[in-house]
């Protein structure tokens, strides 16, 4: 996936133990981070800076095991307070001090509540698509089916986690993601298993952060067909969260705009575009 704007700042950023690609789009007055979900890359927000780069500065960045993103000493296993830790410092690096508009994917979502919480004065707006408050039946189902194949049999794991809540995606974004699998060394592959039962062991998400303590606008998006964050769900997340708003996107899953482009019309709505 080739994005058409050119980037105005393309670089990686040395991390504590990690390597971090970035880029920076477009010159708007505000600032839009877009935060990968897990095992995604910075192209899954393609759409956003064709769509959005004439009014905002777009921060995106791979995660270690996304895209180039590496882990270069100790552990392979990556936590959400060194995640945190990534973003802030990526600021740090970029010189970006404008309040931001985080616009995170699954779990994307708990670093960007995460981060808002422990800087609260650096976030003005949140945006977390694909987020519930613990794993739904499918998502434990899709988890204990992947855990039991073995780690070579890459194929099989991408076309699990497809069938399970990827159906409506297109057919090349289908094709990436098997590929990707098929990529995928065996440490970033180790990590994505760890991932899935760190996700079970936690249970719900207000044992991890303190989403009542987040205190800036928060948008709430669900795909109507998701079948991996339950409606019933998301109103419980919106209730932990002070003054949060829920929007269901119609016809959509859990992968929104990778599923339909028209979907960014929603997002137009939301940041004002």
């Amino acid at each position: 996936m080739i994005m058409s704007a050119k980037p105005a700042t393309r670089s990686i950023a040395s991390i504590d133990r990690f390597q971090i690609p970035y880029r920076i789009y477009g010159q708007g007055a505000e600032v839009l981070v877009c935060i990968n979900g897990i095992q995604q890359s910075m192209a899954i927000w393609v759409d956003f800076v064709r769509r959005f780069s004439h009014k905002y500065k777009i921060l995106l960045f791979d995660f270690p095991h996304q895209g180039k993103g590496l882990v270069n000493a100790g552990s392979a296993d990556v936590t959400l307070s060194e995640q945190v830790e990534i973003l802030n410092e990526l600021l740090i690096t970029t010189g970006i001090q404008e309040k931001l508009t985080l616009c995170s994917a699954s779990w994307g979502g708990v670093v960007a509540a995460s981060f808002t919480i422990r800087y609260p004065h650096r976030t003005k707006k949140l945006i977390l698509a694909g987020l519930g408050t613990k794993p739904n039946q499918t998502m434990i189902d899709t988890i204990a089916r992947g855990s039991q194949l073995p780690m070579e049999n890459r194929l099989e794991i991408a076309e699990t986690l497809i069938s399970s809540f990827g159906q409506d995606l297109p057919l090349k974004v289908k094709a990436a993601i098997i590929s990707q699998f098929e990529r995928m060394d065996q440490k970033a592959l180790a990590s994505f298993y760890q991932h899935g039962s760190f996700i079970l062991a936690c249970g719900a998400l207000h044992q991890v952060i303190d989403l009542k303590s987040i205190t800036c606008k928060t948008i709430l998006l669900r795909g109507e067909n998701d079948a991996i964050i339950d409606a019933e769900d998301l109103i419980l997340l919106a209730s932990e969260i002070p003054g949060s708003q829920i929007r269901t996107i119609k016809g959509a899953g859990h992968f929104l705009h990778l599923e339909n482009d028209k979907l960014l019309d929603a997002y137009a709505d939301i940041l004002g575009s």
